[in-house]
């Protein structure tokens, strides 16, 4: 069998998968609170994304040598391109699969438990349990929760701190492409403070649109959180390039299908055409169903997760943008008490079953593929 061409194709496989899951997550915020529409947030995603891809090459190979599964399983298995070809594909279906269902899964949970699947099939439960523990398990359970807290204790020190400036929410309601100032009454009206009152039913809760009213160093306080709304979701996007791209790239490199310039390059082009192709069904999860949120809560949000998951590609963690992103939108619908917690319960239970998924998926492709009668 061709395996350079197999192993290969494999890897774009997943990459594609990963893009159309994984693609929108920096952005969601964006979307979810009226900052930006689909479209906008999903071109702001591909393109920082890319940017983060790229600088993998330098700051996140670390990444490379622990998604080969060095320490986990013996050496010279991960020589093996059935072994390979088998983990690759297990992580590409799983991920593929949540994607066609709107659900928010992880490609590095996916990863892990293919490598953990196609090792047990391989060598039986010969596997390092430290490693598995200590590179893959803590970073992947820990990092939701310290995103969850973070989100959680923070927001209120932003409130305080802008209320404390002199900035004060305002509810609005949106009529056309004017958003105009609103008090409203209890009959359910709705009264301007412009130059005459306006008779205009409110809607639901998560309809109306709330702004803050204030400046800072005299520049509109709205401004500048919708500003650096748009930069905390590229610095979620960059970062997510820089964490996920290496490990998508690894094991091709592993089987000397791959180089790392050339792989890189192809791995984050196809990212991108899944997400632009692929992200509307994950991008209403995300944005829409977790919870409702004004700008300034999704401008924290993407802060904690750029910060994490930068911070864990410098030091060689595999860490999933999923669970951070994901952790941070927990932690504000639990301080904003707009959380659906029936969709939250639905994500959880779908990470959880995201690692026996890929692992029997790579188990079983290993077993076909050791099988078949070399070329």
């Amino acid at each position: 069998m061709d395996w350079p061409i197999i192993i290969v194709g494999a890897t774009l496989f997943v990459a594609y998968a990963n893009g159309a899951n994984d693609n929108f997550k920096g952005v969601a915020t964006l979307f979810g609170s009226g900052v930006a529409d689909y479209r906008k947030a999903l071109w702001w995603a591909t393109a920082a994304t890319l940017a983060g891809s790229l600088v993998a090459m330098v700051l996140a190979t670390r990444l490379i040598s622990v998604f080969q599964g060095k320490g986990l399983v013996p050496d010279e298995l991960i020589q093996s391109p059935d072994f390979l070809a088998s983990v690759i594909l297990g992580a590409a279906i799983t991920v593929i699969a949540a994607t066609r269902i709107g659900m928010p899964i992880s490609t590095t949970h996916g990863l892990t438990g293919a490598l953990l699947g196609g090792g047990v099939v391989a060598v039986g439960f010969h596997l390092n349990v430290g490693t598995l523990f200590q590179s893959f398990f803590l970073p992947l359970l820990a990092s939701p929760l310290i995103a969850l807290a973070s989100s959680f204790v923070l927001y209120p020190l932003l409130r305080a701190a802008l209320h404390f400036a002199g900035v004060d929410r305002q509810t609005c309601v949106c009529i056309g492409n004017e958003v105009v100032p609103a008090i409203a009454t209890p009959e359910g009206y709705a009264l301007s403070n412009a130059w005459s009152p306006l008779r205009v039913i409110v809607d639901q809760e998560t309809h109306c649109v709330q702004r803050l009213t204030g400046t800072l160093v005299g520049i509109n306080v709205q401004k500048l959180i919708d500003y650096g709304h748009y930069f905390s979701a590229g610095a979620v996007s960059f970062a997510r390039g820089l964490n996920d791209t290496p490990k998508i790239v690894a094991l091709g490199i592993a089987a000397g299908a791959l180089n790392l310039e050339w792989s890189v390059g192809f791995v984050a082009i196809v990212m991108a055409v899944g997400g632009l192709l692929n992200a509307r069904k994950v991008a209403e999860t995300v944005s829409k169903r977790i919870t409702a949120m004004e700008p300034d809560q999704g401008f924290l949000a993407n802060l904690v997760t750029s910060f994490l998951v930068i911070f864990a590609s410098r030091w060689g963690m595999p860490v999933s943008t999923t669970h951070v992103s994901c952790g941070s939108l927990f932690g504000i619908g639990a301080v904003n008490g707009r959380a659906q917690w029936g969709v939250i319960r639905n994500i959880l239970l779908a990470w959880v079953l995201t690692l026996p998924f890929a692992g029997v998926s790579a188990g079983l492709i290993y077993m076909l593929l050791s099988r078949l009668p070399a070329a």
